[in-house]
This record gives C-alpha cells, sequence and structure tokens, in this order.
C-alpha cells in the first residue's frame, strides 16, 4: 500500500477541506496507516508540488488543493458566474469581528458609528462566516458573534493568528477609497464623531476585502 499516493488521491477527489483523521477513516479499518504516517505523506506531497501551479494547502478545516494566485486569472475565465462583491459595510462587519471577537451587534455599531442592517449579519451567518457563540449576560442577552472554521478557510487561513496585526494594517493606504454603505444603515452620531472609529474599521477591512477579491467564486481556491 502507498500511503502516500492514496492520500494524494484522497485529496484531489474530495470536495473539502479534510483532516488528517478524516483521510485515515477513508481507509478500511485493518488498513489505516498510523497519522504520523498520513502527515508524512501529506509534507511529501506538498514538497513535490512546490513547483507546480497547483499546491497543497493547510486550512482551518484541514488540507486541500489548490491553484496559485498566479494563474488564478486564467481558471476564472472557465466559469461563467461572477465573483461575488461584498459592500464595504459586510466587510468592515466581518472585520470587526474577526478582530473583537466575542462581540455583539451594539458593539458593532458602536465602532463604525452606523446602525449594522439584519441582511449583513443574515448573510455572515449564511455563508458560515460566523455564528452565535454565546450570548452577553446584560439585558435582553444579546448575541455574541465569532467567525467560524468556513471564514478561515475562504480567506486561505489556518488561524486567527494569521490575519495581519492592526499595527500592519495602519501603513495601507485607504486615500482612494470610498465608503460605501447598505441601503438600510442608520447614522448613529454626526461625522465628527464617527472619523475615527470609521478609520479604525477600513484599517481592519482590507486584508478581507483583499483576500475576497482574489479568491474569487466558491469554485477557485486559490494559494497565497
Amino acid at each position: 500500500m502507498n500511503t502516500k499516493r492514496i492520500v494524494e488521491a484522497i485529496l484531489f477527489a474530495a470536495n473539502k477541506p479534510m483532516t488528517v483523521k478524516q483521510i485515515q477513516e477513508t481507509f478500511p479499518e485493518l488498513e489505516q496507516p498510523d497519522t504520523l504516517e498520513i502527515q508524512t505523506a501529506l509534507e511529501a506531497i506538498a514538497q513535490d508540488y512546490l513547483t507546480r501551479p497547483i499546491g497543497l494547502k493547510k486550512l482551518a478545516s484541514g488540507y486541500r488543493f489548490q491553484i496559485r494566485e498566479g494563474v488564478a486569472p486564467w481558471v476564472t475565465r472557465l466559469f461563467e458566474e461572477k465573483p461575488p462583491r461584498y459592500s464595504r459595510a459586510l466587510l468592515e462587519t466581518l472585520s470587526i469581528i474577526a478582530y473583537r471577537q466575542p462581540v455583539t451587534r451594539g458593539e458593532i455599531e458602536d465602532i463604525r458609528g452606523v446602525g449594522v442592517s439584519s441582511g449583513i449579519i443574515h448573510t455572515l451567518l449564511e455563508r458560515e462566516w460566523i455564528r452565535v457563540i454565546a450570548h452577553k449576560e446584560v439585558p435582553g442577552r444579546p448575541a455574541l458573534y465569532g467567525t467560524t472554521k468556513q471564514f478561515l478557510d475562504y480567506f486561505n487561513l489556518t488561524s486567527l493568528n494569521e490575519l495581519p496585526t492592526l499595527d500592519e494594517i495602519t501603513h495601507l493606504d485607504f486615500s482612494n477609497d470610498t465608503a460605501q454603505q447598505e441601503p438600510r444603515e442608520r447614522s448613529q452620531t454626526d461625522p465628527a464623531e464617527t472619523q475615527i472609529p470609521r478609520q479604525a474599521a477600513e484599517q481592519e477591512t482590507e486584508p478581507g476585502r483583499q483576500a475576497a477579491s482574489e479568491a474569487g467564486n466558491g469554485n477557485i481556491r486559490t494559494l497565497h
């Protein structure tokens, strides 16, 4: 039994990232290699693909093959579906949840300086990028939101520790960026009062916007 070849075939056929344990369970019970052997096979496969347009990527949910970022523009032409475009408001909300979690909707609104539409929260929940992880022990018991493994997978991250630090983001140029609000958003304070929190949200947003643009639709998986 060539474990490496079998693991490679399993990952090619899989329609989702697979953990070492999941890979192990695809083998017949009496032929299952131990997890160390599978991990060694994964490392060898990754080395084999270093110079190829496809590579093996470790994500929060496991391992999967992805095309490399440099060839993504050509591969996207195979798909009629246009890459999804997300509003500034949605990306700001997602960024705040990623960096400040667990966080309530009210706390997100305080940071952004505008109300967060129910549509934004619904979209993020529907895409399984965020989830309710608890309820805050205050009157009304508002939901506390946090990100999911699907969020990490979509943006090619293994853990939240791979997000850029806020110090790194402050060096990005947002001078040509224009704000985009959801139709149902409402201002909570005047512009002078919201300038600082809005800038902070913009700084947290850029990594997510860039990754979403590069990732394209759900059929394109790029290595970063």
